[in-house]
Formats: structure tokens, sequence, C-alpha cells
């Protein structure tokens, strides 16, 4: 036996739902997240859907959100991984490589392909540091071309 409109009902949980989400301390998550995961949290947030659950025998909320998070991957032009770092992270690549763009006069689709008879060939040494990785083969390519401009 009906005693009230079930569409009521839903509506009135939706709203419960609705009113938690709008009141969330999204600081207090964010530092969970990050202690947890070690991932900060991007400002694209989107909340998915919320429910009301039991949870170790007692009435919770359970609210799904979609977040965003970056992936920073820094690799060299021949393929080798660099480093990668999250939005967490604080800009470690970014700190120790300088950005090049197209209009520096260097071709991101060139292929290169070290001589593999040659000592001088770019390669990355994994008992270094990026910088100093980054600094040898800056270095290396100085050579390289200056053997090239003399031909």
């Amino acid at each position: 036996m009906k005693i009230t409109d079930s569409q009521v009902i839903r509506n009135g949980e939706r709203e419960l739902i609705d009113n938690i989400t709008a009141d969330l301390d999204w600081e207090t998550i964010e530092k969970i997240f990050k202690e947890r995961h070690h991932i900060a949290i991007q400002d694209d947030v989107e909340y998915k859907q919320g429910d009301i659950v039991i949870y170790e025998n007692q009435v919770a909320y359970k609210l799904d959100f979609e977040v965003k998070v970056t992936l920073s991957v820094l690799l060299d032009r021949i393929g080798n991984y660099i480093a990668f770092n999250t939005s967490a992270d604080t800009p470690e690549a970014e700190q120790k490589a300088d950005a090049v763009s197209p209009d520096d006069g260097i071709d991101a689709e060139a292929d290169f392909v070290p001589d593999e008879q040659s000592d001088t060939a770019p390669c990355i040494d994994p008992d270094m540091g990026a910088r100093e990785n980054m600094s040898q083969m800056a270095s290396q390519l100085a050579d390289m071309i200056t053997e090239i401009n003399k031909d």
C-alpha cells in the first residue's frame, strides 16, 4: 500500500545530495586526495552522480566526480624516456628543460638517428640527472653541428 509518490522521495533525495555536493570543502578534499594518491586535482572537476548508500552499517552519501590530472612526459628526440611528472609534482622536468618552439628553427618532426660508431652520439646516461644529460646532449649536438658546418 503506497502512502506517497515515489517521485517526491527521489526529488527530495536528489535535492539533499545536490545540497551536500554544493557545500563540500574542496580544499580538504584536494588535501586528502593528494596525500593518498600523490596527485593534485585540477580545476576541471565534474560532478557525475550521487547516491545514498550503506557503509559499515550506517547511511552514507556516495558522490562521484570526474577529475582531470595533468601528466607531462619528457622524452628525447630519438624516443628515450627522460622524466614525467603529474600536476602534484613540482614542475621538475619543466625546470630542467627549456621549451623549444617550432619558431626556434628546430624541426620537431625530423628523425634523428645517431651514428652508432660515434662516441659523440647523444645518449641518456641513467646515472646522471636530467639536467646533466640535457647539458651533455646539447654540447654533443653543438659539436655535431660544427662538424656539419665545416663540410
